[in-house]
């Protein structure tokens, strides 16, 4: 069966960097769609990044346009964010989520994954 299993949380102070990763079995498609999505207390879970591992394609929330990269690296089959200038507002539970073959529209909705991980926490501090 599918599995996903995140890491590299942890804690770092505002603009500091952190690399989370994804590593994805179980699937019968070559390719897949991975995203990353996130949820603080009190608040709703929110898409992050997306990325196609067959056309290498992304997609990013405004809230992480230009600090966030997803990336891959097919011969381990893991997905990557690298969390750069994080600030406070990015602490959350961190999950990455996929589904087989292609990616659909809307890039980050949760709908769209039925695949998910258990998730990896990420804290910012001021």
């Amino acid at each position: 069966q599918v599995q996903l299993v995140e890491s590299g949380g942890g804690s770092v102070q505002a603009g500091g960097s952190l690399r989370l990763s994804c590593a994805v079995s179980g699937f019968t498609y070559s390719s897949k769609c991975v995203g990353w999505f996130r949820q603080a207390p009190g608040k709703e879970r929110e898409g992050v990044a997306r990325i196609h591992t067959g056309a290498g394609s992304t997609y990013y929330a405004d809230s992480v346009k230009g600090r966030f990269t997803i990336s891959q690296d097919n011969t381990k089959n893991t997905v990557y964010l690298q969390m750069n200038s994080l600030k406070p507002e990015d602490s959350a539970m961190y999950y990455c989520a996929a589904r087989g073959l292609i990616c659909v529209a809307p890039p980050l909705a949760e709908r769209s994954y039925p695949n998910w991980g258990r998730g990896t926490q990420v804290t910012v501090s001021s």
